[in-house]
């Protein structure tokens, strides 16, 4: 694997234009995954979903290359209707557009950080891996009382130009102080077997909130990871929905630190897997100051062979008094071969907190199908009718109605 990893590197650093110190920079992250290879369930965070061996068994020859100096058609065939929104389009892993025609464009900034230091202090050998091969990096800054009058959406699609090929990519967004910034991060219909590896980083200054929404509905085959850092300050809000629906694989992970008091963290998921898919969502969500608050709710419909996994981690610093923490995952099996896994995780060290965790997992309930068949309803209408219900409890924490509305048309729930 180094061999090949350190020829695409070099393929890559002929077609950029990276300054010697820039490629220096991108080396050590290269070396650092060449030591630490893919995760694997030898480590605590991946004892699940061994990523390591489903990128063995489904991609069996790896490209890292990734020309991103060739340009890509824009397919709008792919964009979401009736929905008024700005852009973000990613195509193979390239950005394609940036568009933010509906905003003020004095109170938006976009920042070229590729010439930067654009490190992270995290373990993670994946991000070590986007760090190296990532072409470019932007900063979206949302300036100081401002918030976007329509959502911004970021299409990520391949096309058949490339396969059995790793896309990295990036991007940073600060939220200045009393501003706001609606995302939805939708993945469009593509079948190509990739694996695709996101990092994005927020930060959130005071009273600012973040509204992210991230929509993996259509069935493809690549492999995805998507690790979320968020940085929040005082009074700020974070809201994080995940429908994680149509790839054969895809992690989503989420660190947030409540640096700021009074400042809350909201995290809701859905997995809705058919046949043979592996998801996950881990979070971890560190109470760092007094008065913070988290909540996270996570539900699973899992069908023939599929398999999610839920790791949620609430740390409370010593000095976090007044921290209320709370988390739920719960599960339907739609088949004896389906598996869900959940590792809920308190490490508390103040003593004034209320913190509390629960799971639970099932088929449905056969006395609840009866009743429904007993008035009117065939089989197969009483059992979508118990898994919209279940579902939908989850979709009303979103607190954006018209994003709500466009999430319940994606997934076909009934109100």
């Amino acid at each position: 694997m180094s061999e090949r990893l350190q020829s695409d590197f070099d393929k890559l650093v002929k077609t950029s234009k990276f300054s010697n110190e820039e490629i220096q920079f991108k080396k050590n992250f290269l070396n650092n995954f060449i030591k630490k290879g893919f995760p694997n369930r030898k480590q605590e965070d991946w004892k699940f979903l061994d990523i390591s061996q489903i990128i063995k068994k489904n991609i069996s020859d790896l490209s890292y290359f990734n020309d991103y100096s060739q340009s890509n058609k824009i397919d709008p065939s792919i964009f979401i209707d009736g929905l008024e929104h700005n852009k973000i389009i990613f195509t193979n892993g390239r950005i394609e557009k940036i568009d933010f025609n509906f905003e003020d464009q004095n109170k938006i900034e976009i920042i070229d950080k590729t010439k930067k230091d654009i490190s992270f202090d995290y373990e993670n050998s994946l991000i070590d891996l986007n760090s190296a091969f990532t072409d470019k990096v932007f900063k979206i800054l949302i300036k100081k009382n401002y918030s976007l009058k329509k959502p911004l959406i970021i299409y990520h699609s391949t096309n058949d130009k490339i396969k059995s090929t790793n896309i990295n990519l990036r991007l940073d967004f600060e939220l200045g102080e009393n501003s706001c910034l609606k995302l939805i991060d939708y993945f469009a219909n593509n079948t190509a077997k990739n694996f695709i590896n996101i990092f994005y980083n927020f930060n959130l200054e005071k009273d600012s909130i973040l509204k992210n929404y991230k929509i993996d509905k259509f069935i493809n085959n690549n492999l995805k990871y998507s690790f979320n850092n968020i940085e929040q300050d005082n009074n700020s809000v974070s809201e994080t929905f995940i429908l994680s629906a149509g790839s054969d694989y895809f992690k989503n992970e989420i660190n947030c630190n409540l640096n700021g008091e009074y400042s809350s963290a909201f995290i809701n998921g859905i997995f809705s897997l058919k046949e043979n898919q592996q998801h996950e969502i881990r979070t971890t969500i560190n109470h760092l100051v007094e008065n913070t608050k988290s909540y996270q709710l996570i539900k699973s419909v899992l069908g023939k062979n599929s398999k999610s996994a839920y790791q949620g981690r609430i740390f409370v610093n010593s000095k976090a008094q007044k921290t209320d923490g709370y988390q739920l995952s719960k599960a339907i099996l739609l088949d004896e071969t389906s598996e869900f896994n959940a590792k809920p995780e308190l490490e508390i060290y103040a003593d004034d907190v209320k913190c509390s965790h629960g799971s639970a997992s099932g088929s449905l309930n056969e006395n609840s199908i009866f009743y429904l068949m007993s008035r009117g309803l065939n089989y197969q209408q009483s059992k979508e009718l118990l898994i919209n219900g279940f579902l939908m409890d989850v979709v009303e924490k979103i607190t954006d109605v018209e994003i709500k509305n466009l999430i319940i048309n994606i997934i076909g729930l009934k109100q």
